[in-house]
Parts: structure tokens; C-alpha cells; sequence
């Protein structure tokens, strides 16, 4: 049976999961696991590429008025560099009727950069997700507090301004550049 793009069904859920955490297994992304799929509150585009049943691909677009996000773009390893993604892509641009702006964000992955830049979109803006986590030690916690009763914090995630990135590389050991990349949808006049 052929590749399939279609729109996402409720059944899908275990298999868009199971792509969605693969493909980000071995990214920046890596932690980033969802336990259910999300919904949204905007308008959404929501594809998965089928493959005899099996979700190995997935792109949600979320649409607010004139600007689209791509909440999530996927492809399970085993049929990465297939030309999967651009498929999701070209099929959900149509659905994007009255958005001017279609953005991402993404973090240090080679193939996921160039493919963006590759699809028309630009690199717009970049700044830092920064990371006190496992085996974090009490410099890297200084200056982070919690209300009480609670303890102080054991870990903590933050976004930092790109333009400190060498004092932020300095203190912490898990620093990503997280760009946002775009692209625009109407036709330049």
C-alpha cells in the first residue's frame, strides 16, 4: 500500500506518539515527550503521512488570523530523508487559507535547519533555551527560588537573549540556539 497523506484521526493517537517521539529521540528535542497528542484551542492543520496504518509522519500547523505555527513537524527515523516532511508540507499550505506567515521553531538539528531553509522559510529570530538539569550543581540553581513551602528548585529550564550566549555557556551545560524560522505566504506585490 502506497504512502498516504490524510488528515489526522483519533485512532492514529498511539501511532502519531510513537513517530513523534522517535524522530525526536536523537534531536535537542530529545526530552520533549508528549504523553497524549495536544490539542489546540486555534483553527489547526493537523496531517500524518500513512504508511499501511502505521502514522510515519506528522505535521500540526496552529492558525491565528494571518500567522500560522507548525506546532509539530515529525518523520519516524526509518523513513527519514524520504521526502515525507515536504509532503506533509506542500499538503498542508492549501489549508492555510488566510495566513500570511507560516513559522517554526527549532533547535540545533542539521537536517531539520536546512530543511526549513530549504522549503522557502528564513531564519527570523534566535535566542536561548537554557537547562539546570540532571546532575546540576548549586552554581548553576543560584538565584532560582520557589514560592514557599516548596524547596528550591532541583532543576530549571529558561530562555536567555542569543547576545549572552558566551556568559550563559560559561554557567550551564545544557545551552540550545532555538531559531524561529518563517516564511511568508502571500505573494510579494
Amino acid at each position: 500500500m502506497p504512502l498516504t497523506i490524510r488528515g489526522y484521526r483519533s485512532d492514529d493517537a498511539a501511532s502519531w506518539l510513537r513517530c513523534r517521539l522517535l524522530s525526536f529521540f536523537e534531536t535537542e528535542y530529545y526530552d520533549d515527550v508528549y504523553t497524549q497528542r495536544p490539542t489546540y484551542d486555534l483553527p489547526s492543520v493537523q496531517l500524518v503521512a500513512d504508511d499501511g496504518g502505521t502514522v510515519v509522519g506528522l505535521l500540526d500547523v496552529a492558525v491565528d488570523g494571518v500567522e500560522a505555527t507548525i506546532e509539530s513537524v515529525a518523520v519516524h527515523p526509518d523513513h527519514a530523508r524520504s521526502g515525507i516532511a515536504s509532503r506533509l508540507l506542500e499538503a498542508a499550505l492549501p489549508r492555510l487559507a488566510g495566513a500570511r506567515t507560516l513559522d517554526a521553531w527549532t533547535r540545533g538539528n542539521e537536517a531539520a535547519n536546512g530543511w526549513y531553509l530549504s522549503r522557502g522559510f528564513r531564519e527570523n529570530h534566535r535566542y536561548l533555551h537554557v537547562y539546570a538539569d540532571s546532575g546540576v550543581t548549586e552554581a548553576e540553581l543560584e538565584g532560582f527560588t520557589a514560592p514557599e513551602p516548596l524547596s528550591a528548585p532541583l532543576f530549571a529550564f529558561a530562555h536567555a537573549r542569543i547576545d549572552d550566549e558566551d556568559e550563559i555557556r560559561r554557567r550551564y551545560r545544557r545551552v540550545h540556539v532555538c531559531r524561529q524560522y518563517l516564511r511568508d505566504l502571500t505573494p510579494p506585490d
